[in-house]
């Protein structure tokens, strides 16, 4: 971001908070008869928005620490409820404003704004708390709600002895964000137990630092496949995102996040395919460098298909969703089916009740699951692990199993 610009934004931003906070309390003071409590509130949130500058400003240099952690989920806690709380109220206002001009141009009295009703206020309090109590268990829960979504896929030129075979996927592991041992486990537990011929990761297996995956590849070195373990690396992975001593350091961090991947037993593909030999038939595997629109071009398909025949089925792993939509679909090489992440399905949406929506929907429209185009397959993982928001609300952390199917 344009330094000069960085002071604008956060102007905007701080009056934002202002007036959306000034427009709470005028709603407050229906309910509360305390003087005390609204001032307090307001050196609160003035103390919040301070220490979540000073947050923002550190988080370059150390990354995401536990103070930034907790200032983050502490303002976004308040900001989400506050809008839930200011919605009602303001739905409440325009009720109020339409009953005062009905009754004035109805009765030719005089026009007069009716008051609040303290209905409207316990309302709003009352979607608010339940607002924080689903945040507070994404947190708390949400984030290691591990679940199995299974697809099949029919295809007209599978090979006969991969009919049945079945592929599972996790993506974007974030592994610096993780803190509790136990519940990781259940989610490789789960890992374990579908008993995929293949397994494949898709990329992020860190936050910004190799070390990040060190305490962990314990466990997750125990997930084997009978075909082998694949990955490829993510936007994540190259260190991109907070600042190195020199370039030297960030590549070198590179090189250990790699040799990291041999010890969790992955075969890292890098712009590069393996022969799945399978009773005499093979699929060929490929994997990318990370590609995606503002997220860096790094992958190389064209490098990754090298000497692959135009007739054989070809499944692709690249971690940025973006890329099938701008290159893969349309491919002169027909790729039958690309395994993505990435999203994460921005770890806060709706999925029940047949509706399907989350925020990430207004950058990437197609953002989790299977999409199709001219008989060539999408999926994307919505993440087994977690980034920024340290939960998940709605969206939750996700183990894919695709079973490929001849027609």
């Amino acid at each position: 971001m344009n330094k000069a610009r960085l002071p604008i934004l956060l102007s905007i931003v701080l009056l934002v908070v202002v007036l959306l906070n000034w427009y709470i309390i005028s709603g407050f003071y229906l309910v509360l008869s305390n003087p005390v409590i609204i001032p307090s509130f307001c050196i609160l949130l003035g103390v919040l928005i301070v220490a979540l500058a000073y947050a923002i400003m550190r988080m370059r240099i150390t990354g995401m620490t536990a103070f930034s952690k907790t200032v983050s989920h502490s303002f976004l806690i308040l900001v989400i409820t506050e809008l839930v709380f200011a919605s009602v109220l303001l739905l409440g206002d325009i009720y109020r404003a339409f009953k005062g001009l009905f009754t004035f141009v109805f009765s030719h009295d005089q026009f007069i704004y009716p008051t609040r009703s303290i209905y409207v206020i316990e309302l709003a309090i009352l979607l608010s708390a339940l607002c924080c109590v689903f945040i507070v268990y994404g947190i708390i829960y949400g984030k290691y709600a591990y679940r199995v979504i299974k697809h099949t896929l029919y295809f007209d030129d599978l090979p006969a002895a991969f009919d049945g075979f079945t592929i599972t996927q996790i993506s974007d592991i974030h592994a610096g964000s993780f803190g509790n041992k136990k519940a990781v486990q259940k989610g490789i537990d789960l890992i374990k137990q579908q008993k995929s011929d293949l397994f494949v990761f898709t990329g992020d297996l860190v936050n910004n630092k190799a070390e990040e995956i060190a305490p962990w590849i314990k466990q997750f070195s125990s997930i084997k496949a009978p075909y082998g373990q694949f990955s490829i690396l993510g936007n994540h992975d190259y260190g991109d995102y907070i600042r190195w001593p020199d370039p030297l350091s960030k590549s070198k961090n590179l090189q250990k996040l790699k040799e990291y991947h041999v010890q969790l037993g992955f075969k890292l593909l890098l712009d590069e395919h393996v022969e799945i030999h399978k009773d005499g038939d093979t699929l060929i595997l490929a994997g990318v460098e990370n590609w995606g629109i503002g997220f860096g071009e790094r992958g190389d398909i064209k490098k990754a298909f090298q000497n692959v025949k135009e007739e054989q089925f070809k499944v692709l792993l690249s971690h940025d969703p973006t890329h099938w939509e701008t290159i893969v679909k349309n491919y002169p090489i027909k790729v039958h089916l690309t395994l993505a992440g990435h999203t994460h399905g921005m770890q806060f949406g709706l999925e029940a009740l047949g509706i399907k929506w989350s925020p990430v929907k207004y950058r990437y429209p197609h953002w989790a699951g299977i999409a199709s185009f001219n008989d060539r397959y999408l999926n994307i993982n919505r993440g087994f692990g977690f980034l920024g928001f340290s939960g998940r609300v709605g969206i939750w952390p996700e183990i894919t199993v695709i079973e490929l199917r001849k027609h």
